[in-house]
């Protein structure tokens, strides 16, 4: 081994991945567009409730974060596994660019806001499976697809955290149409960085099938592998979770901690934390993301992390455990990505990330819904508890049913190289 290639491997995987330059233009697309959407969703939310004066029409924009990936995830999926995945991307870039100027002239409108938050929400159903399935093809080597995936992570934390007290001053005190602009600037210079990526021609595909014959390709592809099928069963429990426990965390701050909106923040910020770390300690010290440990026992510290939360009254208490939920949710997250893209060849792998990304979706709605029926009969503790036993249901799960070798690299029966 070359003096050169020591120090490389001396690297963390991050500092690999960020040294490769295909990569490093991917991730400086998507951070800026992601600086782009904090300034949307806090315009977003203080424009609809001026407007409306409802906490529910407010909560209804949330929504469109679920209901585009269910309508549409099948058909994105089977669209970015046909197409070439940066046009894919450049194309969602420049729809929603265009979609977030609009706003800047019909945010008055509540119709309107409605209508292009859900036009916008359905282009990043295609961009999200074709920027995570494209990861593999811009980095170096495949042991730096850990440190690839965790730095697109926290510099998602990262930037919210930054840049949502600066969004909500320029709201303040400009209104939300310069946010509005904002945005649609981060996707149009996102799309400009994105043209200029280039990525090695895929292997010649079969003659072109109809679109519903490429969904069921990719439905028999999961149900037939161990590996995806585990997985997606382990996803569907723990996405009933989520949903419930972060939309209820204000209720549980007042009526179980009783704190105020103040250290209500500092909560939100002990998550947010444990988020942005997590990654960037994981890819440090974890080199093989196919691990069981790694993927199901965040799972496992997030059930326990629900069932402390309703133990405990103390504030100091919820803090250190929020940032222990943040920390593996995140490292679990990154852990699974990372699994998805060795285990899954290319000329599939939008289609899969497209359909654990409706599994998620929709056990977070289920979930939603689910979680204010069960606290208005049995409390806010009832939907913790529950929760909790769903965590550690879907960790335990994930170890009966996902065995190590299915993790392993195998043959093309996991649709796998």
């Amino acid at each position: 081994m070359s003096a050169v290639d020591a120090d490389v491997s001396r690297r963390s995987p991050l500092r690999r991945a960020l040294a490769a330059p295909r990569f490093r233009r991917l991730f400086l697309a998507r951070t800026l567009s992601r600086w782009g959407d904090v300034f949307s969703a806090v315009a977003l939310v203080v424009l609809v409730y001026r407007l409306t004066g409802s906490g529910f029409k407010v909560g209804a924009t949330a929504m469109f974060e679920i209901v585009p990936v269910l309508a549409f995830g099948f058909v994105a999926g089977a669209v970015v596994d046909r197409f070439p995945r940066v046009r894919v991307m450049v194309v969602s870039d420049l729809g929603r660019g265009a979609l977030a100027l609009s706003l800047v002239v019909l945010h008055d409108h509540l119709w309107a806001v409605y209508a292009i938050a859900f036009a916008t929400a359905a282009l990043s159903t295609f961009f999200t499976p074709a920027a995570v399935s494209i990861v593999p093809s811009l980095v170096d080597r495949e042991e730096d697809l850990l440190g690839a995936n965790a730095v697109l992570t926290s510099s998602a934390i990262v930037s919210q955290i930054v840049l949502a007290p600066l969004a909500g001053a320029l709201v303040a005190f400009a209104g939300p149409g310069p946010a509005f602009a904002v945005n649609a600037a981060s996707f149009f210079v996102s799309a400009a960085l994105l043209s200029r990526l280039h990525v090695a021609a895929a292997a010649p595909r079969p003659a072109r099938s109809p679109y519903l014959a490429d969904v069921r390709e990719g439905l028999l592809l999961i149900r037939h592998s161990p590996l995806l099928r585990g997985l997606a069963q382990v996803q569907a429990l723990a996405a009933l979770s989520a949903g419930a426990t972060s939309a209820l965390l204000v209720v549980l701050a007042e009526g179980h901690l009783h704190v105020g909106p103040d250290r209500f923040g500092l909560l939100l910020m002990a998550i947010a934390a444990g988020q942005g770390l997590g990654p960037l300690v994981l890819q440090r010290f974890v080199h093989d993301a196919r691990r069981p440990g790694l993927l199901f026992g965040p799972l496992l510290v997030r059930g326990m992390v629900d069932l402390v939360l309703v133990s405990s009254t103390t504030f100091g208490v919820a803090f250190a455990a929020l940032a222990v939920y943040g920390l593996a949710t995140n490292t679990g997250g990154v852990t699974f990505n990372t699994l998805l893209q060795q285990s899954v060849v290319d000329r599939t792998r939008g289609r899969v990330f497209a359909f654990f990304d409706m599994v998620w979706q929709a056990g977070r709605l289920t979930s939603i819904a689910a979680g204010g029926i069960l606290a208005d009969r049995l409390g806010v503790g009832g939907v913790y508890v529950a929760a909790g036993v769903l965590l550690l249901g879907a960790g335990v799960l994930g170890y009966l049913t996902v065995p190590s070798a299915a993790m392993r690299p195998a043959g093309p029966a996991d649709g796998r190289p």
